[in-house]
């Protein structure tokens, strides 16, 4: 019996090499930006308002099924069919500014629920409502915090959730700028939920903020070169 011939190798140019190596690349990189869009994303933990469950410098894996699917580097988003449960952490655009960065709460108040918050303690629909996960007492926002940027919100506890809206914490309860300030926050603006924790730095706060690439840079790289830095048992703490 004949062995098959071989079929003869394609000769390239080096031309027609790099254009190949091109095309390749843009499509691994067509389908990243896809699955970054709308599937996952990674955000980090900037401020100390959802200590103890939450550190500043946790670095986190976000799930955006079924809650929002968005074109990469636009503001073109779509909210999607799932709805999140009480005491479901969450990462929303905050309602009262969309150009600022994401915030990560806990979901306190579902739509058509009435929240007050006294007696160092939340309660929905006029019962108590266990948190064990809060550091600190629970207190309404003082009269102070309706002045200035926030004195047209009408969020005057007690306060009846609207319809396609969710009250929502964070939970340290004194360090904290959330709904008792700024009102519910819209089904619309909620793009995800936190799955794991990927990293985590012991760095300044400053370090996390936008813009401050310089700082955020010497702490990845104090990382490296202090593993002390790292808080090992944090990593990969799954949510």
């Amino acid at each position: 019996m004949k062995d098959k011939e071989k079929k003869p190798e394609e000769k390239l140019t080096t031309e027609q090499k790099i254009r190949r190596e091109i095309i390749a690349w843009f499509w691994v990189g067509l389908v990243f930006l896809l699955i970054n869009g709308a599937i996952g994303q990674a955000r980090v933990i900037p401020s100390e308002s959802m200590e103890k469950t939450l550190l500043v410098g946790d670095h986190l894996i976000m799930s955006r099924i079924g809650y929002d699917a968005g074109i990469p580097f636009t503001d073109i988003h779509v909210p999607l069919w799932r709805n999140p449960k009480r005491q479901q952490i969450i990462i929303f655009k905050p309602p009262f500014d969309r150009n600022q960065p994401d915030y990560v709460k806990r979901v306190i108040g579902l739509p058509g629920d009435v929240v007050d918050v006294h007696d160092n303690s939340v309660w929905i629909n006029g019962k108590r409502l266990e948190e064990p996960y809060t550091t600190g007492p629970s207190r309404p926002a003082p009269p102070s915090a309706y002045e200035g940027e926030f004195r047209d919100k009408e969020n005057v506890l007690p306060y009846r959730v609207p319809k396609n809206c969710y009250f929502a914490m964070g939970d340290n309860r004194q360090n904290s700028l959330d709904s008792r300030f700024w009102g519910c926050v819209p089904r619309e603006n909620i793009i995800g939920t936190p799955v794991m924790i990927y990293m985590s730095l012991d760095a300044p706060e400053s370090a996390w903020q936008p813009g401050n690439l310089g700082a955020r840079f010497t702490a990845y790289l104090n990382g490296i070169l202090h593993p002390s830095t790292v808080r090992w048992r944090r990593l990969f703490h799954i949510f």
